[in-house]
């Protein structure tokens, strides 16, 4: 197999790493990296090779995956010169929020075959989740080959309709960082209760990783574990009367989701 990743920032990093753990050889990957510090840390540190720019590819080269792992808002200025690749029997899989299938085909060519997908940022430690969408010119093979690479980082889920990348963005994409907000608001509200402040951001960073792996391992539905906790009368039922009354916690949550759908919406035109 020969794999092009083109752009390697933190995403594409993530998903390099878990290739390698995959047991994918270093030798069947070419990095396109522009900065010149990250693309000798590559080649040195994980013996792949890397290159400046599509220019610096042998002209007889020829991926049969190209990894688009660039910002949505420098791809059409990337993108261009690995045209010449979707009539040879490459797939392009791109990670770019908000990029549509249509936008690749008009600089790639109407019969590029293409899957876009959205990961998230636990596919740094291999506990991401991808939701893929492949446009009508991606094979079987090619489709099996994306699921394969998109897996070494955490699950993959399809669809076919891509009207639904939108909301995936915003649930999926996004969520680690309202994840992340959770646990800020939670040491924030013990500070006020009256805790240290690192104290608070222990048991509050402590608490939502422990209660992520609890809902991993669980087959229970995360209602039902949260009914678990709550006694009736309890302190926890206190404090879901809070956050479940109206303007709490869901209503919030579907405003976020709703505006961050808006949004990926715009990026896409």
């Amino acid at each position: 197999m020969s794999l092009l990743l083109v752009g390697c920032g933190k995403m594409g990093s993530a998903m390099l790493n878990g290739w390698l753990d995959q047991g994918i050889p270093a030798s069947d990957m070419t990095i396109v990296e522009p900065n010149a510090d990250a693309a000798q840390d590559f080649q040195s540190r994980l013996s792949v090779k890397t290159v400046a720019s599509a220019d610096a590819l042998p002209s007889d080269y020829a991926p049969d995956a190209l990894v688009l792992a660039v910002k949505p808002q420098i791809m059409d200025h990337v993108l261009p010169p690995y045209a010449k690749f979707a009539g040879q029997g490459s797939v392009f899989l791109s990670i770019a929020a908000g990029r549509t299938l249509s936008s690749f085909q008009s600089i790639l060519g109407v019969n590029a075959a293409v899957v876009r997908a959205m990961p998230n940022t636990p596919a740094a430690i291999g506990r991401g989740i991808t939701v893929g969408c492949p446009n009508g010119h991606v094979t079987d093979a090619q489709s099996a080959l994306c699921k394969s690479l998109l897996s070494s980082v955490g699950d993959v889920e399809w669809v076919t309709d891509e009207t639904l990348m939108d909301a995936v963005t915003a649930l999926s994409g996004s969520g680690p960082a309202y994840i992340f907000l959770l646990a800020e608001a939670m040491a924030h509200a013990g500070c006020e209760a009256g805790l240290p402040l690192e104290l608070a951001a222990r048991l509050a960073r402590a608490t939502v990783a422990g209660s992520g792996e609890l809902l991993h391992q669980s087959l229970l539905p995360a209602s039902t574990l949260r009914e678990n906790v709550t006694s009736p009368g309890g302190t926890t039922a206190a404090a879901l009367e809070v956050l479940m009354s109206d303007g709490g916690l869901s209503e919030l949550m579907s405003k976020a989701i709703g505006a961050a759908t808006k949004r990926s919406k715009e990026l896409a035109g």
